[in-house]
């Protein structure tokens, strides 16, 4: 009798975990605008610039840009971390040694567990050299800067579902889409009707099973 009173006491436990696991899966932390960091050593002025940035081709345009703006500066460099997963990411020294830029600019965004971020540091020499865990320290305090004057948030990770499903069927899908609360991206109403919903990546097995239970509701594959 004692031991069923234990196993039932852990399985509210076990059922937290599983969902804070779930929660843990679809979230990420990004910043929603630019911010800067400056730090000082030894003359030398490092210029920490922390972008949002959602693709490649949007890291390459504000490089392009801040490249153009301090082109009278001793090196630009860079890191940058791409996509919820955390698995798109690239640092650059930009002449400076090999490790002592980008890899640091880098642990900084990896240390915050952010993505979807560029982080630009510029150093203007200032006639002393800082040796290879100098510039290490001064990059990695500059970026550092940047993100703590950034506006940090969580995002969720959402996913979309498409479907179709004859319009006397529209009352239980409506009922679905109120209880379950998806973002509705998209419907077009007639004998047959159209539906384009989002919602978070957790709660998506949810939202889908109960529309497979809609008489008539049928999933559209948009890759066929």
């Amino acid at each position: 009798m004692y031991s069923t009173k234990l196993i039932n006491l852990f399985v509210p436990l076990q059922y937290i975990e599983r969902n804070l696991r779930m929660t843990q899966e679809d979230t990420y932390k990004t910043i929603t605008d630019l911010s800067e960091g400056l730090y000082t050593e030894k003359r030398s002025k490092f210029i920490a610039i922390a972008i949002p940035v959602r693709t490649l081709e949007e890291v390459k345009q504000h490089l392009e840009v801040y490249q153009k703006k301090y082109y009278d500066a001793r090196h630009v460099c860079y890191a940058y971390m791409l996509g919820h997963e955390r698995l798109n990411f690239r640092a650059n020294d930009n002449g400076e040694p090999s490790g002592t830029a980008g890899k640091p600019i880098l642990g900084q965004i990896n240390s915050n567990e952010l993505t979807d971020i560029l982080i630009i540091v510029v150093r203007y020499f200032g006639g002393i050299k800082l040796g290879t865990s100098g510039l290490i320290v001064a990059y990695k305090a500059a970026a550092a800067e940047a993100i703590a004057a950034a506006n940090i948030i969580e995002k969720t990770v959402d996913d979309d579902i498409y479907f179709a499903f004859e319009y006397p069927f529209m009352n239980d899908v409506m009922r679905i889409v109120k209880e379950e609360e998806p973002e509705i991206l998209e419907q077009a109403y007639d004998m047959d009707c159209l539906m384009r919903l989002r919602i978070r990546r957790s709660m998506m097995p949810k939202l889908r099973a109960r529309l497979e239970k809609v008489d008539s509701l049928r999933f559209i594959d948009e890759e066929s």
